[in-house]
């Protein structure tokens, strides 16, 4: 999302407050700043400060600078103190605002924009900044509100268009977004953020070859575009076009909703370009929990550079990983870390490796349950005398309709032919009482401690059928049946219109074909699972041990 502060005002002299020495110091700074040489205007304001403390121009623009170098908390401090000399300054409010986005507090900076708004009614800025924190929130009707009275107010503000067009996308109402960033383009067409929503638009629609001019356009306008680049990594990955693809993912660490933390270690990064032998590295986990189980395939090809691993993951993952013995020290997320001579972010092991959809690392299994916790596992769930199929059916608690079915919707592929195991760990509460009343489903979930639990729950079934989430990696890994269910729009990871995964050769893949619409995946499924449980004909598929 675009913000902007309102232009940098000319200053303001207050009567017998100013010298006229401080006052041509202020002008040459002014003009650094307006010329975009920060660190000049930034040295003449602290200047002007040291002598006047209570210069206000100083005080505000230093503010501004702070936050245009990310420096938010000194952003919001400085403008803090401009705001006691005048209160009554709207512009300072809803700069103020923007600096406290970026900080994430995002009530601050809506309440900030308020007091603006209640200074200058028709301050059209402060409402647009206004509708970019509520989206943030997830407050689409008021973020409609607020970019509504910001185009009554100055129709012509393209970041106002902008903003409604992410809301729109969001929403999934694709057709409102276009129209909006459309009209956002034609206000300003060298406006590379409504060029990316477009991207973003047509890429969700899974038209690639469109979203791909829009990015190209967006970059174009803008070299240093970290989503850009990062979207178009995804689409390029979605693609298999691995060589470009991975080289683009890179950009993930620069966006500024990056889903991991940045790590600023002070030893080097690692991309495969050196040589490592008899060197330490530290390979990091990132991301959510499947991209480990996904990408830890690739530590084995580590073991052959000659180096020794220290391996850090997610504390529920830790058990598992840790049960692999794979000669490498493995760290829980939080823990001190040893020494270390390299390092590299998990997911950018791919590019290290030069991979590409022919050289995917695909030998499974590459993960193995604890012994203690399969037994555990076999004795709870005594001898089998029909085919276990395990099911998952959402992800996180957290909505997410690409990855989330109603439980009661996935019961019409219930076949007494199989004994059907609950593989969720959480269950939301929209499900549980189609849980609870089941008297086919067995949950296991208050006996899942940790993923090496359900590794070895996973180990005694014959079938998992999930949608895409971390224990669709974690049956792939395990070398396991699975039958993944995908959005529309499903992840990078599971390219495009194909039923199996390079990167897993026990799934099948069975894709949504309509945007949100699951009843034809699940029919799909409910005929495929009567091949799968016929003895005849699929004799693999036994009654017992």
């Amino acid at each position: 999302m675009q913000r902007r502060f309102t232009n940098i005002p000319k200053p303001k002299a207050v009567p017998n407050l100013l010298a006229t020495k401080a006052e041509a110091k202020f002008q040459q700074a002014l003009a650094f700043h307006q010329k975009g040489q920060l660190s000049q205007a930034q040295s003449l304001y602290e200047e002007i400060l040291k002598t006047q403390p209570k210069h206000f121009d100083s005080l505000h623009l230093l503010g501004v600078i702070a936050h245009q170098t990310k420096n938010h908390q000194r952003a919001v401090d400085l403008i803090g103190k401009a705001i006691e000399l005048f209160p009554k300054n709207a512009t300072l409010y809803s700069n103020r605002g923007l600096a406290l986005q970026e900080l994430k507090q995002l009530d601050a900076a809506v309440a900030s924009y308020d007091k603006a708004i209640a200074l200058k009614a028709d301050y059209a800025e402060a409402y647009s900044n206004r509708g970019v924190a509520l989206k943030e929130l997830k407050r689409y009707d008021e973020a409609f509100v607020a970019y509504d009275k910001a185009i009554v107010l100055k129709p012509d503000l393209e970041n106002a268009w902008l903003g409604r067009g992410n809301v729109f996308y969001d929403l999934k109402r694709y057709d409102e977004a276009f129209a909006a960033y459309d009209k956002a383009i034609a206000l300003k067409p060298d406006l590379e953020n409504a060029w990316l929503g477009r991207g973003n638009v047509f890429y969700s629609l899974n038209r690639d070859e469109e979203a791909l001019t829009c990015y190209d356009k967006a970059i174009s306008l803008k070299k240093d575009l970290p989503d850009g680049y990062r979207d178009k990594s995804l689409l390029k990955l979605s693609l298999g076009e691995y060589e470009e693809g991975w080289q683009l993912y890179e950009w993930r660490w620069k966006v500024k909703h990056v889903t991991s933390p940045v790590r600023n270690f002070s030893q080097p990064l690692w991309l495969g370009n050196d040589s490592i032998v008899g060197k330490t590295i530290l390979i990091h986990s990132e991301q959510g929990f499947g991209d480990t189980i996904q990408f830890f395939r690739y530590l084995s090809k580590l073991k052959t550079l000659g180096c020794k691993i220290i391996f850090e993951t997610q504390t529920q993952l830790a058990p598992l990983i840790k049960a692999q013995r794979d000669n490498c020290k493995i760290i829980g997320q939080g823990e001190t870390l040893p020494s270390f001579d390299v390092h590299c972010p998990l997911l950018s092991l791919p590019l290290a490796f030069k991979t590409t959809l022919e050289t995917i690392p695909a030998q499974v299994p590459y993960l193995f349950p604890p012994p203690e916790k399969l037994e555990l596992w076999r004795t709870k769930l005594g001898t089998k005398s029909k085919p276990r199929v395990g099911l998952v059916w959402s992800g996180k608690l957290l909505p997410d309709f690409r990855r989330s079915i109603p439980l009661d919707s996935l019961l019409l592929i219930i076949d007494e032919k199989a004994e059907w195991h609950s593989l969720q760990k959480d269950v939301r509460e929209s499900d549980r009482n189609s849980l609870n009343s089941s008297l086919t489903i067995i949950d296991h979930a208050p006996s899942l401690n940790d993923f090496s639990d359900t590794a070895a729950l996973i180990a005694e079934m014959d079938l998992v059928i999930s949608i895409d989430t971390a224990v669709a990696h974690l049956a792939g890994a395990l070398g396991k049946p699975v039958w993944i269910l995908l959005p529309f729009h499903p992840d990078f990871r599971w390219l495009r219109d194909r039923e199996d995964s390079p990167w897993y050769p026990t799934a099948r893949l069975f894709r949504q074909t309509q945007d949100g619409e699951w009843r034809s995946v699940i029919d799909r499924v409910f005929q495929e699972l009567k091949i799968f449980l016929d003895p005849k004909l699929n004799p693999e598929v036994g009654a017992s041990k």
